[in-house]
């Protein structure tokens, strides 16, 4: 969702507030409905307009940023690899070259202009942006300096320099932060331009300020240049507001979502910011931002089956099946025909449905199935066996379709928890029927009764974020989540602190702190996880 709300300044009194689902195809529209919905008396009386987002937080957890290639001078291939640091370079199309400074700001070796100049022309059609890192560059950016000039001279593509980004010395994480940046450029650009027309056309003038990721603000136009700067700037507001309208100086502030789960500790009434910079899954960056950790599950998360066939949510999200079918009629009445199935034909697989968001460039297109999969989906939503069936193939591995779902063409829909939520009658705004019908499909393929089904689901989301609290807490690295190993002390006393099994010793883990709970969901997902960490949990007013 897109959330908007119009404070009084000086009262501190929330005036209004709306709802509205973010529609990422045009962000205008979510933007408009939400300001719509407020019905903000006199625009002429805004004084500022401020926005923070989990855009680039979640096309990082995601996978969904825009392509980037990454250009590294002076650095060395061997101690890369041999150190294994190649995976945490945002991308995988970086190239090394001839180049870069020493640490007293030296030339190291001259820059190799002609290998980048025909590396750019090689591939300048298949990447969205590019973004170049030097080594020592902080200290002396004269080659990033003249890459720039050089690549802008043959090609129209965004660059960004790692030496505007960060003045820290660690040259993967400016290489990372770099490459993240770059992949993020237009998608940020997109947002804050929505917003300015949403804004003239109500003529509120007034600044407009986006949310930084350690809690302060910058101007927009700075935030379009630097959007890596927004990484956990939704989290980061989140956390200010949680202690802002909770008046609670130490907590822990929670705040579920229908990507990812984000905690934040607040400490002396200020949220904790690591100088050391911002993670986002396994990527570290030079960011500065509120200390905290973003997980991949929410409201949203894919409810699937591992290879082994074991239980699993997250960490793609997708679109809640109880939503798809609300407008077409074909999806309701294929999942009342799916739930009728015998165990061997309703598999998990008649669940994933995969629809077509909007018309993509031809020249997108690349291949004969790509092109029949686009035309099949314009019929409507198609759950994947008809998907392969109608492109004539066995899994759906096969299907060329990553660039298309990644460029948010394609969509995916399926069993998520919002649909339990359906079924249970904690949120019902779409087709409840639709959701109980997917679910007692997905039971069945299971041999479980429903009611199980939701204590697996609770129990499993109610573990991930224990896990993720103690493991941000503690700073320590915790066994991988999984059945527990005897063998293993800590992994056992996490489970028996969460299911008590063993017949004298019994374990806890109690959180000194209360947990406030920030999002819509907050209130059905975090109570578990509270009584767990044996605290309380604090719903503040206008926690959602």
């Amino acid at each position: 969702y897109t959330d908007g709300v119009l404070m009084e300044y000086h009262s501190r009194r929330v005036l209004a507030s709306h709802k509205s689902l973010t529609t990422k195809r045009d962000f205008s529209i979510g933007i408009e409905q939400v300001i719509d919905g407020i019905h903000i008396p006199d625009p002429a009386a805004v004084k500022m307009v401020s926005i923070s987002t989990t855009l680039a937080t979640n096309a990082i957890a995601e996978g969904k940023g825009k392509r980037v290639v990454l250009l590294l001078v002076g650095y060395d291939p061997d101690l890369v690899t041999s150190f294994k640091m190649q995976g945490r370079f945002a991308t995988p199309h970086y190239h090394y070259f001839a180049g870069g400074h020493d640490l007293y700001g030296r030339e190291k070796e001259s820059l190799d202009l002609p290998a980048i100049l025909a590396k750019v022309n090689q591939i300048k059609e298949q990447e969205d942006a590019i973004a170049v890192s030097s080594y020592f560059s902080p200290l002396n950016p004269e080659h990033e300096n003249r890459v720039y000039h050089a690549v802008s001279s043959i090609c129209n593509l965004p660059i960004v320099l790692g030496h505007q980004l960060s003045t820290k010395l660690g040259s993967i994480e400016r290489a990372t932060t770099a490459a993240l940046n770059a992949s993020l450029l237009a998608i940020l650009q997109d947002f804050i331009i929505a917003v300015r027309r949403a804004m003239e056309r109500r003529e509120i003038d007034a600044p407009l300020m986006v949310v930084r990721g350690d809690g302060t603000l910058m101007s927009d136009e700075f935030a379009a240049r630097t959007p890596v700067e927004t990484i956990h700037s939704g989290p980061a507001a989140s956390a200010i507001g949680g202690r802002f309208l909770s008046h609670l100086d130490d907590a822990l502030v929670v705040d579920i979502g229908g990507t990812t789960t984000d905690i934040a500790l607040i400490q002396s009434g200020q949220v904790t910011v690591t100088e050391e910079g911002a993670s986002v899954g396994d990527y570290k960056t030079a960011v500065k931002a509120a200390n905290l950790l973003s997980i991949p599950l929410g409201g949203d998360s894919h409810i699937s089956l591992g290879r082994d066939k074991e239980l699993s949510i997250g960490p793609e999200r997708v679109v809640p099946l109880a939503y798809l079918a609300g407008e077409p009629p074909q999806v309701h009445n294929r999942l009342k025909t799916v739930s009728r199935r015998t165990w061997a034909q309703a598999t998990p697989e008649w669940l994933e449905y995969w629809f077509l968001l909007r018309e993509p460039d031809e020249s997108l297109l690349k291949t004969a199935h790509q092109n029949s999969l686009v035309s099949f989906l314009r019929d409507g939503p198609q759950p994947v066996p008809e998907i392969l069936k109608h492109l004539d193939l066995l899994h759906i591995s096969q299907v060329d379709a990553q660039e298309l779902l990644r460029q948010e063409i394609i969509g995916k829909s399926g069993l998520t928890p919002t649909d339990l939520l359906h079924v249970e009658g904690h949120y019902t705004p779409w087709d409840i029927e639709a959701a109980s019908l997917a679910l007692n499909a997905f039971c069945r393929f299971q041999f479980m009764e429903p009611a199980e089904l939701h204590q697996r689901v609770w129990s499993q989301m109610t573990e991930a974020m224990v896990y993720a609290i103690v493991a941000f807490l503690s700073g320590k690295v915790l066994p991988s989540p999984g059945l527990p190993d005897d063998k293993d002390i800590g992994r056992w006393f996490f489970y028996n602190s969460l299911h008590p099994t063993h017949p004298q010793l019994e374990t806890c883990f109690r959180l000194r702190q209360p947990i406030i709970g920030i999002g819509a969901p907050a209130s059905i997902f975090l109570r578990d996880v509270a009584d767990v960490l044996h605290t309380d949990l604090i719903l503040p007013e206008h926690h959602q």
